[in-house]
């Protein structure tokens, strides 16, 4: 059996950039002496006119990305998603947010994963505070398929937009010829009456694994690829919590304001359903190997079907 072929997502941003390139001639990328890491070294060395280095000036940045919005160019501004959440999230809401500029912020090196480089770069707190920016959109794919077509999304979208890319290598689990990216729309990829599995970026291959597991010890999930957590897709997951009653959600990133909370708010409101978040919970990461800090912190196939297993019994 072949192996998985693996890629990091920030690997499909940069690819997805200097793909684009060509077709959109408008499209300007600019990085915070990070060009390496967040793979627009790859952009830069096809299109070096339009990419430049703001050096180690994130909130600056953001900045001279507004600017380059209201001439009517596409900037895609990049960094750490540390960097861009935490370090210059004033200037993303007032400079970028309450104008309504046509910024695309791409964030790498998000959640748990980040591994070696620990706790202070290891954001988990990003989905929450762009959630809280009026109209800013959030997407957060999950394999290299998803993140080059979401790339091309956000250009066409007009208004800010958060991406949300990783540094660990991940299965490529959706198919380049059939895969179809719609703002907004989740995406069923199983079905199930006993629990609806709602995951994001990288934890829905892990809930594509855990699916496989629960199927085969007689729990029938559905699992649900939530690619753009604002806007939310709110009808695909009441169907899914009418016909099962119980959702869990997973997520690379803080239990508190993340994916768990945008869809707990769409239940709330309009299907109350017993819901239960993995994530990580109110606590900072530490350094370490990725692959061991995800399991370390539940964020595996084997903690999902364990949390999924109890709350069907308990049902």
């Amino acid at each position: 059996m072949a192996d998985v072929k693996k890629i990091a997502t920030r690997e499909s941003y940069g690819n997805a950039l200097a793909e684009l390139g060509d077709k959109y001639d408008n499209l300007y990328v600019l990085d915070a002496d990070l060009a390496a890491a967040t793979k627009t070294g790859i952009f830069k060395k096809k299109f070096p006119e339009r990419h430049f280095d703001c050096g180690i000036a994130e909130a600056n940045m953001m900045g001279v990305a507004a600017g380059l919005a209201a001439t009517g160019k596409i900037p895609f501004a990049s960094t750490f998603a540390m960097f861009a959440a935490g370090r210059a999230f004033e200037q993303v809401r007032n400079s970028i947010g309450y104008p309504h500029l046509n910024v695309k912020i791409g964030a790498t090196h998000a959640g748990i994963s980040v591994g070696e480089d620990g706790a202070t770069h290891q954001c988990n707190e990003d989905i929450a505070l762009m959630r809280t920016i009026p109209g800013m959109v959030i997407i957060n794919p999950a394999d290299d398929v998803e993140a080059k077509a979401a790339v091309e999304a956000a250009i066409l979208h007009e208004g800010p937009v958060y991406m949300r890319f990783g540094r660990l290598a991940v299965p490529v689990f959706n198919d380049p010829a059939t895969y179809k990216f719609e703002l907004g729309k989740g995406i069923k990829l199983a079905d199930g009456e006993d629990i609806a599995i709602i995951a994001t970026g990288l934890m829905v291959n892990e809930a594509i694994e855990a699916e496989k597991q629960l199927r085969a010890n007689g729990i029938k999930a559905t699992v649900i690829n939530i690619h753009t957590i604002k806007p939310i897709d709110e009808d695909i997951i009441v169907e899914a919590a009418k016909k099962t009653g119980l959702v869990l959600t997973v997520e690379e990133h803080s239990v508190i304001g993340g994916l768990g909370s945008a869809v707990a708010d769409v239940l709330a409101a309009k299907c109350p359903t017993k819901l239960i978040k993995i994530g990580v919970n109110d606590e900072f990461g530490h350094s370490g190997p990725a692959v061991e800090l995800l399991k370390q912190f539940g964020l595996s196939a084997d903690n999902i079907v364990k949390t999924a297993t109890e709350a069907v019994k308990a049902k």
